[in-house]
């Protein structure tokens, strides 16, 4: 069995507008992802063709925090609707907002009261994607080297906060590329998330580049997702080393 391929239109074909790379991705045989959507012509992306596997869940908020947990609610519910538009059944959520790729508000450690309040909300944004047929996915970030200032990033934080809720359509968006810098050990990583995975995203490392651009023998992590089972979809969220068709290929290679 195989997996789902998608590829970000973020990051591959960056010469072109969004929607000529939604197609492009869409035309040598992969699935499409976005990153935010209102800030889109989603129409014009439902009218290429292609598949879309995930998008932004949120515009606002903190999961883990008192103050602004009910605005990643109520920006949830908007991101329900936008997904609709481009047919997207899985939406990717963080544990706390970014702006240009940090922290809106930083912190530096987690308390007990992060760790609550975002079980608190992701039960929430459970029932509210379970009432819409949608799931939330929590990725993992890592904080070294992209997001710094983001509480409960790492990878084992996500899992032992989907692990807790324990809700069908709340699961893991498990990122190898940020797991690899924040905690490497990737396949036992693989096999402890198991079916807590939603959707795996992938880049190497360093340079956050295709499949076979760093040190990850991606290879490997496909025969460890075959070997738990795993026939979701793997999203490649990498910026291209050179020609983005090369880079998709490498991808495909990768994961074939």
């Amino acid at each position: 069995m195989t997996f789902q391929l998608a590829v970000c239109a973020e990051m591959a074909f960056t010469d072109l507008p969004i929607v000529e790379r939604a197609k492009r991705i869409h035309d040598l045989g992969f699935a499409a992802e976005i990153w935010s959507w209102h800030d889109k012509d989603l129409a014009a992306l439902a009218g290429t063709g292609a598949t879309f596997t995930s998008m932004t869940g949120y515009l606002h908020g903190d999961l883990v925090d008192p103050d602004t947990c009910d605005e990643v609610i109520r920006t949830a519910e908007l991101s329900i609707a936008a997904a609709e538009t481009l047919g997207v059944s899985r939406l990717n959520l963080h544990t706390a907002e970014l702006v240009d790729g940090r922290a809106a508000r930083p912190r530096q450690r987690a308390t007990g009261q992060m760790w609550l309040t975002a079980a608190r909300t992701l039960a929430r944004l459970g029932d509210l994607g379970a009432s819409a047929g949608v799931t939330f996915c929590l990725e993992n970030l890592n904080t070294i080297v992209d997001h710094p200032g983001v509480p409960l990033a790492r990878a084992k934080d996500t899992l032992a906060l989907v692990e807790g809720v324990g809700h069908p359509n709340v699961m893991m968006m498990l990122d190898l590329y940020h797991a690899q810098i924040g905690e490497g050990n990737l396949i036992d990583l693989v096999r402890r998330c198991g079916d807590a995975i939603g959707e795996i995203q992938v880049a190497d490392v360093p340079g956050r580049c295709e499949p076979g651009t760093g040190e990850v023998f991606y290879p490997a992590v496909a025969g460890a997702l075959r070997d738990i089972g795993y026939r979701g979809t793997i999203g490649m969220e990498a910026w291209s080393r050179g020609d983005s068709t090369a880079a998709l290929n490498a991808f495909r290679a990768a994961f074939t």
